[in-house]
């Protein structure tokens, strides 16, 4: 199950959508992983192949890598979304794999498809360099601390 993030808006008078202040993110920063949001409802997570780190024995980036990229964009899309006091977690998530990724800036972009009172869909794409590499599709729980 994904990890649950607080949330916390910030909006500036006039200038629109404002990052929300993320609390920390340990394991993207163990894995590397840059997220932006990039209007409500939708962000976007990064990180730079690193054969020494992220290859499997076949010589391509591991298949989790890609899944924890897209878990952690999909979760952050949702944060964007979600109430004061509201907090989310991964219920499931699938992936399909279309090509290796090799080298280079991968790149996850999820958003919001569907949010109800307790339960979100989010849908991801990832992009290398030079094309789609691969989609998934999650459900996410919303829920408050406590009850």
């Amino acid at each position: 199950m994904g990890r649950a993030v607080h949330r916390r808006r910030r909006r500036s008078a006039g200038r629109g959508y404002v990052e929300p202040a993320l609390s920390g993110h340990p394991f993207a920063d163990l894995l590397g992983f840059a997220v932006h949001m990039d209007a409500p409802g939708i962000a976007s997570a990064t990180i730079v192949v690193d054969p020494a780190r992220h290859f499997n024995p076949q010589g391509v980036a591991h298949g989790g890598l890609l899944y924890a990229l897209a878990d952690t964009a999909m979760g952050a899309a949702l944060y964007s979304d979600l109430g004061d006091g509201e907090l989310c977690a991964t219920i499931e998530l699938k992936i399909s794999y279309f090509a290796p990724v090799r080298e280079g800036e991968l790149r996850c972009t999820a958003r919001v498809v569907n949010r109800g009172k307790r339960v979100a869909h989010l849908a991801a794409t990832l992009l290398d360099d030079k094309r789609e590499v691969a989609q998934a599709n999650g459900s996410f729980a919303i829920f408050r601390p406590g009850l």
